[in-house]
This record gives structure tokens, C-alpha cells and sequence, in this order.
């Protein structure tokens, strides 16, 4: 699929290998021919991706706790050709339940936290960046009780605005963060907007992945935060001591997580908050899922303009989050999509889990 900023439907690089496989065998079936294709990191990566049955004939997608297996003709590789060839199929039948996007589980855990009451998460993605979240918001003093049945529950205990050091005035609070820049960005923002010292920072790579837009529009609003001046790259030093409000324009061309940062991060200033792109918004459905998540805890964000061009944000001060209970996180859409699209090509039925299409994510509208 061609990778142009504004396009709607673009592969989840976790569910690559996966997909591609599930695009052969589509191929293969709809054509009723066996079609090879020789992408290198098919070889390394496909067959590490799925698991076969103890039927030579079958072969099940790895996903997460699914209720029925896909049966898929299996795979052939020719190791001196670097080619995998896979052979026709009937249909593609069966039920799959997704893990929870990743982007939305640490949005999610990030705003229980900011909301008034308790907050139950569901299927939170197992990965790094989830943990990273989990642990800084642990050193921060939020209360997050895990769930000893289930590994993708917890039950945050929100703040009822914004996180405040639990050190004292004069000590620095140190944030490792990996390589989780759905943690990065996200806490630089919130942190702001309470009170006290930090330092986030993480792994090497980290140092290498540019926050000076977000930092900048931080700046405008009157935070004390700081990158590396060189680099425009974490780690992020954050004197905090609250924000009153004010107004902030940014670039959008970067990365929308900028903009996700600084909207789920204003509801808990003190005054009204309003962010206008300057240039041009790329990634416009993932903007559009964080202002939808957002609205799932209490919070209507006010647009002016056209979100395909320069548009602008309100956030009045009456607007504050409330924990809405419970809530579960997301299945990927776009990881969604590859199942679905092989039952309409194949004829067969196929259950996604988890991602209905209702959600907040711009993807369901495959």
C-alpha cells in the first residue's frame, strides 16, 4: 500500500509479517493459481509470525487469544530462491480476537489517570511501551492496581486533574521510558501541567526521536520544559509549577502525536487552552480517535477549519475529565482490516473481536 500521509488504510507495522502472508494467500485464492513473492524479511519474519496445526494443510494466524484458527494453505519456502509460495484456498472462516492498539492503551491509562474517579482498563497490549507507561505512572504515585487474573486489566485510580511530583520541591523526578515514544511524548505534556521536577528520558534510540515540536508548543503555553537543544530529541527536563492556559500554534507536518499530546494534556490546565496548526496536519484520523477517546471521558474538544488543513483547537477550562468506569482498549483497525478483507475476497465468514465498527479509530471505516 503506498505510504502517503493522508492515506486512510495503512498496515500496522506489528501485523506486517502477518499480512503479508494473509496477502498471498488472498492473491492465491482469488486467482486459484499458487503465487510466489520474494520479499526478503518474508523468509525472516512470516514464519516466525504464524503457527502451524499439527495438519499439514492448515495454517493459523499468531494472534492473541483467538477463539477459532484461520485455516490458511500452507506455506512453501524455497530457502535457495528466498521465495514463499502459498497455494489456493476455499474460504478464510473463524474468529479472532485482536490485542489492544497500542496508541490507545497508553492513552488511556495516561487519561484515567487525569480523570476524577476509577478507571477500569481492558486489554491493554502486552508490550514495552504499555510497561513503560505503567511503571512511570507507579513512580509518579498514581494508584494502578493490577488485576492478578487477568494480564491486559488494571484499575487506575485517576487524579482528578493534573499528576503532581510526589517528591519534594527541590528533588528531580528521573522517568526512564525506553524506546516508548507513546509514553514519551504523551507524559512530557500532562507533566507540565502539574507541579514539580523531571527528567524523562529513555534508551539510546530514544535520543534520536525529535519532541522540539512538542516541546515548542509547550513553551507558547508558558511550561518550563526543555529538550536538547542540538538535537531537538529527549531526554526532556520539565520544571513544572502548572499552566494557567493560552494559546499555541504548531507544526502538524512532523507527527500528530505533537497535537494528541498537547489536547489530551489541556483539560487539566487551569484556563482555556486553543492549538492551531501553522502548516499542515498529517495522520488527521489519529488526531480524530484522540479527540473521540477523549469525549469517552467527559471531554468535548471545540474544531474551527478543516481538519485536512490548518484547523485549530479549543479546550475551555469547564472541560474536565471523568473516569468513565471501565473501558476497553481497542483492537488495531488496521490489523482488523487484513481478516476482513480475506473473507469478502474468499467468501467465507470471518469475526474480528474487539474492534467493532463504532470505535473511534479511522481505520473502521474499511
Amino acid at each position: 500500500a503506498p505510504r502517503h500521509p493522508h492515506q486512510l488504510f495503512r498496515p500496522n507495522p506489528n501485523m506486517r509479517a502477518t499480512g503479508v502472508a494473509l496477502a498471498a494467500v488472498l492473491l492465491a485464492a482469488s486467482n486459484q493459481i499458487s503465487e510466489s513473492f520474494s520479499p526478503g524479511w518474508v523468509r525472516r519474519r512470516a514464519l516466525s509470525d504464524v503457527t502451524s496445526s499439527r495438519s499439514p494443510a492448515t495454517l493459523s494466524a499468531r494472534v492473541p487469544s483467538p477463539t477459532t484458527a484461520l485455516p490458511m494453505a500452507a506455506p512453501v519456502v524455497d530457502e535457495a530462491t528466498n521465495t514463499l509460495t502459498v497455494s489456493p484456498i476455499k474460504s478464510l472462516d473463524g474468529t479472532v480476537t485482536l490485542p489492544g492498539s497500542k496508541s490507545l492503551s497508553n492513552r488511556c491509562l495516561l487519561l484515567a489517570a487525569l480523570s476524577e474517579g476509577s478507571t477500569r482498563v481492558e486489554n491493554l497490549l502486552e508490550s514495552d511501551d504499555i510497561r513503560y507507561m505503567l511503571e512511570a505512572l507507579d513512580a509518579l504515585g498514581v494508584p494502578v492496581e493490577r488485576d492478578p487474573d487477568d494480564d491486559t486489566a488494571v484499575t487506575v485510580q485517576g487524579q482528578a486533574g493534573p499528576i503532581d511530583s510526589p517528591l519534594g520541591d527541590d528533588e528531580t523526578l528521573d522517568l526512564f521510558l525506553g524506546n516508548a515514544g507513546t509514553a514519551m511524548r504523551p507524559l512530557s505534556a500532562a507533566l507540565c501541567m502539574g507541579k514539580g521536577k523531571f527528567v524523562l528520558d529513555g534508551v539510546p534510540r530514544m535520543r534520536e526521536r525529535p519532541i522540539a515540536d512538542l516541546i515548542d508548543g509547550l513553551q507558547q503555553l508558558g511550561a518550563d520544559a526543555t529538550c536538547v537543544e542540538e538535537t531537538g530529541c529527549p531526554p526532556v527536563t520539565i520544571n513544572a509549577k502548572g499552566l494557567k492556559g493560552g494559546e499555541a500554534s504548531i507544526s502538524g507536518k512532523m507527527s500528530s502525536q505533537f497535537l494528541s499530546s498537547l489536547l489530551m494534556a489541556s483539560p487539566v490546565a487551569e484556563g482555556d487552552i486553543t492549538i492551531s496548526i501553522k502548516d499542515e496536519l498529517i495522520s488527521a484520523p489519529y488526531v480524530a480517535l484522540t479527540i473521540g477517546l477523549m469525549k469517552k471521558f467527559g471531554v468535548n474538544v471545540q474544531i474551527e477549519g478543516d481538519m485536512d488543513g490548518t484547523p485549530s483547537f479549543k479546550i475551555p477550562a469547564s472541560e474536565k475529565y471523568t473516569g468513565p468506569g471501565s473501558i476497553l482498549v481497542e483492537g488495531d483497525a488496521s490489523s482488523a482490516s487484513y481478516f476482513i478483507a480475506g473473507a469478502a475476497i474468499t467468501g467465507g465468514t470471518v469475526t474480528v473481536r474487539g474492534c467493532g465498527s463504532e470505535r473511534v479509530q479511522g481505520d473502521v471505516a474499511f
